[in-house]
């Protein structure tokens, strides 16, 4: 009988109490497992040494390095790792600048169990999380990025084929790979593998960038 796959989380916070509080609020989880556990980005990288987990909860206020550095660092050491940031920080800046280094999910520290729960097992299936609260700030962030001025990156050698376009519309208006798969009858794989060139092609890291990016060139509507 085949099992479900056994999430493995590292924790990291400098705080011993929120590690145990996150701890207690996951102890029910039977595909869930705390691997490892760091008060620093040192300790994160020297754990690292020795496993790669599935997602890292990361503070962003650290005694050595921040979690929004240290996310970079991830991004590009270690791309199979999926970051979930978990901070008493919520203003605009925070969550961009931690998106934009390639966070894959992001929880003001008063989340509830079933948020924290959630949000793991979405960026787990492949997909980024966004809870209602932080949603609300990041459309106001690009609301008010799209009114900016900015230079036309539309260029020749970037403009997307029709297919490409229709899949970053789709992701930019909420859906997830699983929902655009099935409205074009593709596979996840195939989804992922045009967002991926999409990304390239436009110079985007995250799915924040692409929202950035389609309501700047008016291919959504706010």
């Amino acid at each position: 009988m085949l099992t479900d796959p056994i999430i493995q989380l590292v924790l990291v916070d400098d705080h011993h109490l929120v590690r145990d509080g996150i701890k207690a609020l996951i102890a029910d989880e039977k595909n869930i497992q705390i691997s490892g556990e760091a008060s620093s980005g040192k300790e994160l990288f020297e754990i690292l040494q020795n496993q790669v987990p599935d997602i890292i909860v990361l503070d962003i206020s650290l005694p050595d390095i921040s979690g929004i550095e240290i996310t970079k660092r991830l991004t590009e050491s270690y791309p199979d790792i999926n970051v979930l940031i978990l901070s008493m920080y919520t203003n605009e800046d925070f969550i961009m600048n931690a998106f934009k280094a390639g966070a894959k999910g992001y929880l003001p520290k008063n989340a509830k169990r079933e948020e924290l729960l959630e949000a793991i097992n979405t960026i787990y299936s492949g997909e980024e999380y966004y809870s209602e609260f932080i949603s609300g700030i990041m459309l106001k962030s690009f609301i008010r990025k799209s009114k900016a001025p900015h230079e036309d990156s539309d260029k020749k050698d970037s403009r997307l084929t029709s297919r490409e376009t229709e899949i970053l519309k789709l992701s930019a208006e909420g859906d997830s790979n699983q929902d655009i798969a099935d409205k074009l009858n593709i596979s996840i794989r195939t989804v992922e593998s045009h967002k991926n060139h999409i990304m390239q092609k436009l110079g985007l890291r995250s799915t924040a960038d692409m929202i950035i990016y389609a309501i700047k060139n008016k291919i959504i509507e706010i």
